[in-house]
Order: C-alpha cells, then structure tokens, then sequence
C-alpha cells in the first residue's frame, strides 16, 4: 500500500541548480557578501563576463578571484579570507640588553620608557630606543601596576548597599546624607546636607574643606539634634564618608550604608532637598564665603524648610510636624543648629 503523501513528494519537482545553491548558502549561514559572491559566479556560468560586471558594477579581475576560487562542494570559498600575516616579525631580541633593561626597570620601578632609555645610554653608552625599551617591559611583565583607592572599610566587613536595607516609617531610622561643591570666585566651599527618610526633616551646614573630619563633625552636629534617635545611615562612596566620619559612626555604634557606585538614584530624598536648597536659597543671593555669616543665614531657612515650608511628598504637612508625631520635639529644632 502506498501512502498518498509520498506519492505527492515523489511527484514534486526538483529545484534549480542556481536554487540548491542559495538554500545551501543560506543553511551554512554565510556571510551577506558570499551571498553575493555566488550570484556573480551563477551568473557568468550563463553569460559573459563583461555583461556580469556590467549588471553588478564590479571590475573583471574582481569577477574572475572570485570565479577561480568558487568551489560548488564548499560554499565558504566565497568567505572573506583571514588578513593576519602567515609569517609575523618576530622581535629581535638581545639577551644582554634585555638583562639590563630589567635590572633598570627593578631599579627604577616608576620610570617611563623615555627614562629609562636615557639611563640606559648613560649607563651603557649604547643606543637605545624607546620602543625596544617598551618591548622589554610588555614581554617580561614589568608594567606599572596602578596603585588602587584606599579604602577605609571597617575591618572584616564589607560595604552594604542601601537597597538591601527595609525601611521603616519611623523618624530617624535613616539617615540620608550627601554633600555640594560651590565654585564661587576662585573658592571652593562644601555644604554637607542630611535628610530623614521619614519625615523629610532636613540639615546642612557649610565647610571649607571637603575631608572625613568635617563630615564627623556634621554627623555629631546631626545626632545631638535628633537627640541620637538615629538608627542607620546612607552615604555615597565619597573619600568625605570615610576614615574618620566612619570612626563617628563605630563610635555611635550605628550602621553605615551605602549608595552603589555611580548610583544617584539610591539617594532621591537627599538629591532632591538638594535641589531645593540651590533653588531656595542660594539663587535668591544668601551665598557668602564666610561660614559663620553663610550657617547663621543657612540656619533660619532650615526653619522655614522644616518648620513653615508645606511639603507635597507628606499630603502639606511639614517635616517638623510629622517628626514631632509621638515625639516631643521643638518647633524651634532648627534654630538649635546655631550651636
């Protein structure tokens, strides 16, 4: 008995020569450029050569290369073939300069090539060349390697990342802290700044320098104010977040976390009172390189900021006001600051 289907298979026709090809350059998965290759070649096999490159814009010898290296049982004679030299030139080497390249390099670790060739000419009185001096280094592994940042992590930890931490509705459970360079007149200033998750309750204050001492000092600032109802703290990776602001925090016994590298989204609470405290305050003409002036002027906005300022983010409530629910905190808490 015969099944109808192979009758109908036996019956079909069979494709083209010219068919089989590109079905066979499309299952080897060639390149677009062999794809065309073939179609140059198919079409000279039925037509001159001067008609095929009229029809494809090519140049005869280019015509004929590919022709000559068409081979119907391998398709990928049409690929590109590889560029890279068979013989490469090998360096020409010399056991007793290398020897003495690299006693100069031990010697003088931190020296470039231009240096060393120096040294070596006066040393030896020999040419050298800056590229024979290069050679040596790369061959032997004398690079420079780049001293990395020192990190001041507590030691046997490791940085955790605010993301991982769940947050709480509650007033000083975390701390987000973050800082702004002011460029003004050839002076550099640097307003250290602190938001509470929570309430939105904000602080800040002027240094001149940008060191961890002064972010110590800030924090301490920060923790008398909450009255050390602190709990956990956010930070960037900046060098003004270690050494010695980490110390205040091991001092304090609290918890440092971090914002992950090139991250400023994991900090959108302090970016944002950030933002406000440029549009606020400073463009309406309050900065001044005096720090007891620029603070004391600094200070009676925080009062408005915390205290008078409706907030959208708390339904126009005011930090102060959402800080003080079951707490007994001052209306005048910013005014403290002064201290």
């Amino acid at each position: 008995m015969v099944f109808e289907p192979y009758r109908a298979a036996k019956n079909r026709p069979l494709l083209s020569r010219e068919d089989r090809l590109r079905k066979q350059a499309i299952s080897l998965n060639l390149s677009r450029e062999a794809k065309t290759r073939l179609e140059w070649v198919m079409h000279r096999e039925s037509h001159s050569a001067a008609l095929t490159c009229r029809r494809f814009g090519i140049g005869r010898s280019l015509l004929s290369k590919w022709v000559s290296r068409f081979d119907e049982q391998n398709l990928r004679t049409l690929e590109d073939r590889s560029r890279t030299p068979k013989k490469t030139r090998e360096r020409d080497a010399s056991p007793v300069k290398d020897g003495r390249l690299i006693a100069l390099r031990k010697r003088y670790p931190a020296y470039g090539k231009e240096k060393l060739r120096v040294l070596y000419e006066r040393e030896y009185k020999e040419t050298m060349t800056s590229w024979y001096v290069q050679r040596v280094i790369e061959t032997y592994h004398l690079q420079r390697r780049p001293k990395g940042r020192k990190s001041y992590k507590r030691s046997g930890t490791s940085k955790k990342k605010v993301t991982d931490l769940l947050k709480r509705t509650e007033t000083g459970y975390l701390l987000h802290l973050d800082s702004i360079v002011l460029h003004r007149n050839g002076k550099k200033r640097y307003i250290l700044t602190a938001v509470d998750d929570h309430s939105r309750l904000a602080y800040a204050r002027m240094y001149t320098t940008h060191a961890s001492i002064g972010a110590a000092d800030f924090f301490r600032r920060l923790h008398y104010l909450l009255d050390g109802n602190v709990v956990h703290v956010h930070t960037d990776n900046g060098s003004e977040f270690h050494r010695h602001f980490e110390t205040a925090l091991e001092d304090l016994e609290l918890t440092h976390w971090w914002s992950r590298p090139k991250t400023p989204k994991d900090n959108p609470k302090n970016e944002r009172f950030n933002r406000t405290l440029k549009e606020e305050f400073l463009r309406f003409g309050n900065y001044t390189p005096d720090l007891p002036r620029f603070n004391t002027h600094l200070t009676d906005w925080l009062v408005e900021y915390n205290a008078i300022r409706p907030h959208q983010s708390l339904g126009y409530r005011t930090p102060l006001a959402v800080a003080s629910e079951g707490r007994d905190l001052s209306t005048m808490w910013s005014s403290s600051t002064k201290s």
